[in-house]
């Protein structure tokens, strides 16, 4: 593995790792263990920090990668792309909102937003192991460039 493919591998990682968690978080409290709920649903939230961090920091220093396929599959990627972009900033809208309400033990709130929350956050991971299968396995070979030029195809 080289430099190309190591930031996006570990992001696309803390990613599923995250919403593993949010999947063993909410089996926790279906079954009553609040504590432990807690604090597997605080590990998730570090590891989309995570994720967030290392996908940011890549896209400011050294861009995204466009798309490396044929030609007459770009405008769905691009589609897809934009549809998993959206997802992924509503999911982290909705999980910022929904740890809130639970920090501030407001539960009956946390418990109705958290189940619309981890549905979101799992079709944002399934959506961005996709982008990450479509860039880097299935069609690598895409140039590193700025986010706005590949979401857009400039």
């Amino acid at each position: 593995m080289d430099l190309y493919t190591l930031f996006p591998t570990i992001s696309t990682a803390f990613i599923v790792i995250s919403a593993v968690l949010v999947g063993i978080g909410w089996g926790l409290i279906i079954n009553g263990k609040r504590e432990a709920h807690k604090k597997t649903m605080i590990a998730a939230a570090i590891a989309a920090i995570l994720f967030f961090i290392i996908y940011s920091s890549r896209t400011v220093f050294i861009g995204n990668t466009s798309w490396g396929g044929p030609d007459n599959l770009k405008g769905y990627y691009q589609t897809f792309l934009i549809f998993h972009i959206i997802l992924a900033t509503v999911a982290a809208v909705f999980g910022l909102t929904t740890l809130v309400l639970g920090f501030k033990e407001k539960y009956a709130k946390h418990r109705k937003l958290g189940r619309i929350t981890a549905v979101i956050w799992f079709f944002t991971a399934i959506t961005g192991v996709a982008v990450y299968v479509l860039l880097y396995i299935l069609y690598p070979g895409g140039h590193t460039q700025a986010v706005w030029k590949v979401i857009w195809g400039y």
